[in-house]
């Protein structure tokens, strides 16, 4: 077994071996493992010590924050009020200091009463109780011996727990199929109790001891839970279900929420009533032994049983499951089943657990008719609508400011506080709303919010231009909103930015303080204790060289006043040249510096012809990109590249023709659009999982490479049929592959509708010039490897 030693988070802890119930599908007594009959009836005052023990030695080796200790059975309760309380006063104070403890322990509910309930209250013990549905659901199974209903016991035990005093203590109710019930009559018994959630369970069987099916269907437990699904959403979803609420975040990107579903590693280890360590219960369903590890608490770590050939087995992910589940695309959320209900007997490749679960089909057709169901509900509109991937990166933006403001924790200093405080006062204001919003969506301002967490994170602090950035933000709202604010910004060598506005020279090289930004009637004023300077509205040139000068309109540009230009020639749209920022160096390439105005307005005519170009070939894309880019930095080489910016951003460099940038900033807007859309939504998971060949080369790559080389050369395709060479197969490759999700699937649909009349518009995009490899320029290149981030 190869990877790290994953520790123990869970741990089943046998207090009592008997059961007060004879529940006929139970794995403990009705299954092949039959131990329990060895076993002594409650854990021992030596067993309960040195569980305590290796508990606190286990949480200090690996420096784990808490540990879940779930007190079981047989049935727990039967161990008594007074040999729990020894068993929570052991465990607790063993973990003092070290982990927090989080007790639970799940019964049948017979013996539930106000003194246990009392005892669960004093040491924070949680309550998970077992029922199946109704009556005539819970007593298909769960009867005494002699018959006899045990629902009204439960019934009172689930109602004792519902009180106002023991409420907090409610884990949830429990539920194990099955398919003879009423799936709508269960899912309403349930629901009427106001659980705070649900667990489906499928009745534990392999394929030696396969569960009935009695019309023979391949898929009867994926059709009654997926009845239940349906009149739990026809019902507003009124409880947590963990095993849809699992299904739910796989098919979105999430992690499993169930060790029956999904590919993550497990973390439970069983502790015996005579001390024994055994995996997973549930193995019990195998065959005898099947659970046992050979080791014991009073001579043995629990890092020992984690490095168990069986433990690790089922620690090993993707690489742990069949090979049949490996090439299944809905494996990353089944995960293969449950690790029990794999087994098959007999030698060869099939025996032991190397095998799909016994409810293979069940599992597919569960998980895609959740998908079928609720795709529609679940898909994040900003794949398929520009304005609402812009809005949904302001928010993020705003998060990031506000996730950065929590974090300094009032470390910010004194410019950041009266920032932040004035802030809100430009935000109060609906003209100064507008303008903030316009300032936090600037491409950089994403770019300093991301590297000033990272600053702050790894301990480096908040420190020079990050740190002054803010008061510079508010500063630019409320200029453009003309609100009459005083804003404290700093300026270091004699310089001070305002993003998207320009750079003012308040000074000398070296010079740094603090100057006062004031928004007037006709421009804005910057204020030195020894000077002011009046920027007007329109870009021009205010000089720091009195008590207070104002510059006209007609002024140029001059030494003490940089405005950001603005290119203005259609129809290319209106978009800011920005070579002022000082958080503009985040491309491949390195920034132009400031250019001159004959070099910006050439680079402005570049642009126009090129976007001529694209609005005859791309209209669509064209007219998208018009609505979601709003800057352009010069780059001293190269075409278009969006950069490790936020949305809205491309460099470009001085492309040898209109035809090369056409290109250039066609390939550089599809790949901002794939990266902007990655970090708002998740388009797949476990990337690097799987490895798949291009159609077009010979080359295995990930599915995030396949991914955005599939949606560069769709885009490019539209402007020239030729890049389409292999794209439908692609889009077949990543529609079928495991790591795609429900919103990946929504960007192929919108792919495969881009593409879907390029044929027709051939004879429009021919002969466009086209390198001889097949490849324009610095797009598409074979050693680009794409990352989202």
């Amino acid at each position: 077994m190869t990877g790290p030693l994953v520790p123990f988070r869970e741990f089943v802890l046998k207090v009592h071996s008997r059961c007060d119930l004879a529940c006929d599908h139970c794995y403990v007594y009705e299954h092949a493992d039959q131990s329990w009959l060895t076993r002594p009836k409650t854990i021992s005052d030596e067993a309960i010590s040195w569980t305590a023990r290796r508990l606190a030695e286990h949480a200090t080796t690996h420096a784990l924050p808490s540990v879940t200790v779930i007190l079981h059975g047989g049935e727990p309760l039967l161990a008594g009020p007074a040999r729990l309380r020894r068993v929570c006063e052991e465990l607790g104070s063993a973990l003092n200091g070290i982990a927090e403890l989080d007790l639970r322990i799940h019964t049948n509910g017979v013996q539930l009463s106000p003194r246990y309930l009392d005892l669960f209250d004093e040491f924070h013990v949680r309550v998970g109780i077992s029922l199946d549905g109704d009556r005539a659901a819970n007593d298909r199974h769960r009867r005494f011996a002699n018959g006899r209903s045990s629902h009204p016991m439960v019934m009172r035990a689930v109602e004792l727990l519902r009180e106002e005093r023991y409420r907090h203590l409610d884990l949830g109710l429990l539920c194990t199929v099955d398919i003879h019930n009423d799936p709508v009559a269960v899912h309403d018994a349930l629901a009427e109790l106001e659980p705070p959630l649900v667990d489906f369970l499928l009745p534990h069987a392999t394929w030696d001891d396969p569960p009935p099916r009695p019309d023979g269907s391949p898929t009867a437990y994926a059709a009654w839970l997926l009845a239940v699904f349906d009149r739990w959403t026809e019902q507003g979803r009124p409880m947590p279900v963990r095993m849809f609420a699992s299904v739910l975040s796989s098919l979105n990107g999430g992690p499993s929420l169930t060790e029956s579903l999904g590919l993550a590693p497990t973390d439970l280890v069983v502790i015996e009533t005579d001390g024994k360590l055994e995996q997973v219960d549930s193995l019990k369903s195998a065959y005898e032994g099947a659970a046992a590890t050979g080791f014991d608490v009073f001579s043995n770590t629990f890092d020992e049983v984690a490095a168990h050939p069986g433990v690790r087995a089922r620690q090993l992910g993707l690489a742990g499951v069949s090979e049949t589940c490996r090439r299944c695309p809905v494996v990353r959320s089944c995960g293969g089943g449950l690790y029990t209900h794999r087994y098959r007997s007999g030698p060869g490749s099939d025996g032991g657990f190397d095998n799909p679960s016994v409810y293979c089909a069940d599992l597919a057709a569960l998980i895609r008719g959740i998908e079928e169901r609720t795709a529609a509900a679940t898909e994040s509109p900003a794949v398929r609508a520009p304005d609402a991937l812009l809005a949904a990166h302001l928010d993020l933006t705003r998060t990031l400011l506000a996730a950065l403001h929590d974090t300094l924790d009032g470390q910010g200093g004194a410019l950041w506080d009266e920032a932040w405080r004035l802030a809100a006062s430009v935000e109060a204001d609906t003209p100064g709303a507008d303008a903030l919003d316009t300032v936090l969506a600037h491409p950089y301002t994403r770019t300093w919010l991301v590297g000033a967490l990272e600053d702050v994170h790894a301990g480096r602090g908040l420190t020079g231009p990050a740190a002054e950035r803010l008061g510079a933000c508010v500063a630019a709202a409320a200029v453009r909103a003309g609100l009459d604010l005083p804003v404290p910004v700093a300026y270091r060598d004699g310089s001070l930015h305002l993003p998207t506005l320009g750079t003012a020279v308040v000074g000398g090289p070296g010079e740094r303080g603090v100057a006062v930004v004031r928004a007037t009637d006709d421009g804005f004023l910057v204020r030195r204790p020894d000077a002011v300077a009046a920027v007007p509205r329109a870009p021009a040139a205010p000089a720091v060289r009195g008590p207070e000068v104002r510059i006209a309109h007609e002024e140029p540009e001059g030494p003490h006043w940089r405005p950001v230009r603005v290119l203005r020639r259609t129809p290319a749209p209106a978009l800011l040249l920005d070579d002022l920022d000082p958080f503009r160096d985040g491309f491949g390439t390195a920034p132009a510096d400031r250019l001159t105005a004959e070099r910006a307005d050439a680079w402005g005519h570049r642009i126009a012809d090129a976007w001529a170009l694209l609005a005859d070939a791309v209209p669509e894309q064209a007219a998208e990109a018009a609505r979601t880019l709003t800057t352009v930095t010069p780059l001293a080489a190269g075409t278009a590249e969006p950069g490790r910016h936020g949305h809205g951003a491309l460099g470009v460099g001085e492309a040898a023709d209109g035809k090369e940038l056409a290109l250039g900033l066609l390939s550089g807007f599809r790949r901002a659009k794939l990266r902007a859309l990655g970090e708002v939504t998740d388009l797949y998971a476990l990337d690097g999982t799987w490895e798949h060949r291009t159609p077009w080369g010979s080359e295995h790559v990930t599915f995030s490479r396949l991914l955005a080389e599939t949606f560069e050369r769709a885009g490019l395709g539209l402007y020239d049929p030729r890049f389409l060479t292999g794209v439908p197969e692609a889009l077949d490759m990543i529609e079928n592959a495991a790591e795609v999700t429900v919103d990946g699937k929504q960007l192929i649909a919108a792919v495969r509708k881009e593409i879907s009349g390029t044929r027709s518009a051939a004879g429009k995009n021919r002969g466009r010039t086209v390198p001889p490899s097949g490849h324009p320029s610095n797009v598409l290149s074979s050693d680009r490897k794409v990352t989202f981030e």
